[in-house]
């Protein structure tokens, strides 16, 4: 039987979670963006990381917010463990491969060059590559596009509900990181 990764032309993997995991203590890196509004004399309208995020250019604190979560990512990827997947990919795989994360483009090349992926990746997409991140499609149609392939002859790998929500919006067939590991 074939699968949607078997009929691929293209495979997009998300980054961190289904091809290695940055240390990121996530609950930190919201606690210092807090603090990026708070510094400004703003309070933060939630705690929830990427809803802070969202809001910031509505704050007018979107550099420093950005900046902070960069930081922690990049620091984070230069640190992170390679998973099961990852480890697959390094050992080869002919077909063109990007990645789509949430995020910023500058960590996802860190990590992939600390885990010697750089060569298995011909594309990077990150949250700050395009106008929109994942749940939007705009992130993942651009990694497709610039692996030269269609929505419909490519496929996503991931790890969330997330990275499903932004498969079905861009029209990619979505398989996740444990039916990957399965086949």
């Amino acid at each position: 039987m074939t699968t949607a990764l078997d009929a691929a032309d293209a495979i997009v993997y998300d980054l961190d979670g289904t091809l290695l995991e940055l240390a990121v203590d996530w609950d930190a890196v919201a606690d210092d963006v807090v603090a990026a509004y708070a510094e400004r004399a703003l309070i933060a309208p939630t705690g929830d990381l990427w809803s802070l995020l969202d809001a910031a250019a509505d704050y007018g604190v979107e550099t420093a917010v950005e900046e902070t979560i960069a930081g922690h990512e990049r620091t984070g990827a230069s640190e992170s463990v390679l998973l099961p997947l990852g480890q697959r990919l390094a050992a080869g795989d002919d077909r063109p491969a990007a990645v789509c994360s949430l995020n910023c483009e500058d960590a996802c090349r860190i990590a992939l060059e600390t885990h010697g992926l750089g060569e298995a990746i011909d594309a990077v997409v990150g949250r700050d590559t395009v106008e929109t991140h994942k749940p939007e499609p705009e992130s993942l149609l651009a990694a497709v596009d610039a692996l030269g392939s269609e929505p419909d002859r490519a496929v996503f790998v991931g790890d969330s509900e997330s990275d499903a929500v932004t498969a079905d919006r861009a029209g990619v067939p979505f398989v996740s990181v444990a039916d990957a590991l399965d086949e």
